[in-house]
């Protein structure tokens, strides 16, 4: 096909050459060379050849426009993992920065592992990244957030804006348009991702402010930022708390330490699928200023659209119009308001089970048990709840057991150590023992892996059974410790609501190897997974630095960590790389341990 294809454009390449030709001698006969040009043109060549053999060029030398770009922008390639053997704590990022989420500077893309340098020398307790914006927690417990839309909030400065101050924050979790934070006390906060909805007159008291013998009335610190707080309907026992939640698209989980598991609303859209394991509960009337039990609340519902709509996969020429999915009261009410709903809810089909993990995906939840089972609800439409080929439902109302031991090949128990989800995919580290062979670790995916992120090598788009992530899966150690082959588990893993995983390989858990590998795979059209390409790798595969080596995270004490604003917090503080994603981007930052 080719060889005819060039035989048919021959002729016409011949004729433009002999056109060329005959266009170049005239142009030659015109213009005739004088003696002198000829001369300092050939003294010029002689110059540039003296230079060339004295000063020697690397192929991989960066070019004078690349380099000033990337002097402008302050953003600076690592060298050989080095950024973190050096004194000063450095944050690495890579990936998508269409919406500033990794760096206030003017760059789109950032293809291999850079430094962010607004946070040299910081240790963040906790850093969360989403498509418009963008939160952490810095050594002091206070919240800084910038993205989207604080962008025109400090243009000169280009630094995050501080929001949540005093609370002694731990962890984060960013939904579509809200910021969720979890104080060490137990205590979620709500605050908005968008600048201009936080704004609070001075003086104006909020429904968290610390209480009269708090220090801000002394100092005049005042709350500028409006935020809220979401509390348990249901009553807690004496020293229980809240210790842990996740978020999806339009849902919250949270766990608390006796193992009650509890679901919040983010907006109408919260139980599409069944994610919230309830239809009924209460939200604050908006319409009442003064509220009390009688009239200051609403009782509302959220319907899964498979019984709102079970005709929903039919013909619409026969089909009858949906019904809605919501309660006639939630009409005309802005799901968008921090103080939409400011509750937990227990979820009733878990009362009762006493629970150590909860974990959420764009429209799923998990929880698993102390003895290593695995419930899951919601969305099922890619197979993202791990039920497997028997259960050909898209939505899953109620909390239904995961079987992962039919993964395994042999006769092994089987028990989770650990669920990740994020989007449309979820990954269960699961443990298998048995008497006449060593305990191994192995990976589960199930999901939506169009891009790759099954780490199976294969692009499926739905994978209801969980399969074993190459590369990850079953690797052996031998431990002088314990004169026996130890499994090398996963340390932790975190997974893109776009479709990219970053795991972080416990390779020095029995032997100093210096430092833990990083793994990736999954899509990578922005260069999320760092690498510098924008090819997705549908298998585990170790990230390189630009010298060739392992990139590898590593655990040490930091010689002095500072806060967001500059100042010194404490000196001789012990810090670990944690890698963390976003859509479509992915960062490397300190964090106190």
């Amino acid at each position: 096909m080719f060889r005819r294809a060039g035989s048919a454009f021959s002729p016409n390449l011949r004729k433009f050459h002999s056109k060329t030709s005959s266009t170049v001698r005239n142009a030659r006969a015109r213009f005739r060379v004088h003696p002198g040009v000829v001369i300092s043109s050939g003294a010029f060549a002689a110059y540039i050849l003296w230079y060339t053999n004295n000063r020697p060029i690397h192929n991989d030398a960066a070019s004078p426009v690349a380099s000033g770009k990337v002097a402008e922008k302050k953003l600076s390639l690592i060298a050989g993992g080095d950024v973190a053997e050096l004194d000063d704590l450095r944050t690495v990022v890579w990936g998508s920065n269409k919406s500033h989420t990794l760096t206030m500077e003017e760059t789109d893309v950032i293809k291999t592992p850079s430094v962010a340098e607004w946070l040299d020398g910081v240790a963040l307790r906790d850093l969360a990244i989403h498509k418009d914006s963008a939160a952490c927690v810095d050594s002091r417990g206070d919240v800084y957030q910038w993205g989207k839309g604080f962008i025109c909030r400090d243009v000169q400065q280009k630094k995050p804006i501080l929001t949540l101050r005093e609370k002694n924050i731990t962890k984060l979790k960013l939904t579509e348009g809200k910021l969720y934070a979890l104080s060490a006390s137990g205590k979620v906060y709500a605050l908005s991702t968008d600048s201009a909805k936080q704004t609070l007159r001075p003086g104006t008291p909020t429904p968290s402010s610390d209480s009269w013998w708090g220090t801000g009335w002394f100092w005049g610190e005042d709350e500028t930022v409006d935020f809220v707080e979401i509390t348990p309907t249901e009553h807690l026992s004496w020293g229980e708390k809240i210790i842990s939640i996740e978020a999806g698209d339009h849902h919250v989980l949270g766990l608390t330490s006796k193992g009650r598991t509890f679901a919040h609303p983010v907006d109408k859209k919260a139980n599409a699928f069944g994610q919230l394991g309830l239809r009924k509960f209460k939200i604050p009337n908006p319409t009442v200023h003064h509220r009390s039990k009688a009239n200051g609340h609403l009782d509302v519902e959220l319907i899964p659209k498979s019984l709102a709509d079970p005709f929903v996969n039919s013909s619409r020429a026969v089909r009858p119009n949906p019904p809605p999915t919501t309660s006639e009261n939630l009409v005309g009410i802005d799901d968008t308001n921090i103080r939409f709903c400011t509750n937990f809810f227990e979820i009733p089909a878990l009362k009762g089970i006493p629970m150590t993990q909860i974990a959420a995906g764009g429209r799923t939840s998990f929880a698993r048990t102390s003895d290593g089972r695995v419930l899951s609800w919601g969305a099922n439409d890619f197979g993202q709840a791990g039920l497997g080929s028997n259960v050909a439902l898209d939505t899953i109302i109620v909390p239904t057991e995961v079987i992962l031991w039919k993964s395994s090949t042999s006769r092994k128990n089987t028990k989770c150590l650990d669920i990740t989800a994020g989007g449309d995919l979820t990954a269960f580290t699961v443990e298998r023992t048995g008497a006449s062979s060593p305990t191994t670790v192995d990976l589960l995916v199930c999901g939506n892996g169009r891009w790759g992120g099954l780490g199976s090598n294969t692009y499926s788009s739905s994978q209801s059974t969980p399969l074993r992530a190459k590369n990850v899966s079953g690797l052996l150690e031998y431990s002088d410790a314990t004169q026996s082959l130890q499994p090398i588990a996963p340390h932790a893993i975190t997974i893109s609501p776009t479709g990219h995983v970053l795991l972080t390989l416990n390779t020095g858990a029995t032997t100093d190897v210096g430092g833990r590998d990083l793994v990736v795979w999954g899509k990578n059209y922005e260069s999320e997974l760092g690498n510098g390409k924008k090819s997705s790798i549908p298998v585990p595969t170790t990230l390189e630095t630009p010298e060739g080596g392992r990139f590898m995270l590593r655990r040490r004490k930091a010689k002095r960590v500072l806060d967001l604003h500059g100042k010194l917090w404490k000196y001789d503080v012990q810090v670990e790389q944690c890698a963390v994603v976003g859509p479509e981007n992915s960062a490397v930052y300190w964090k106190i341990v």
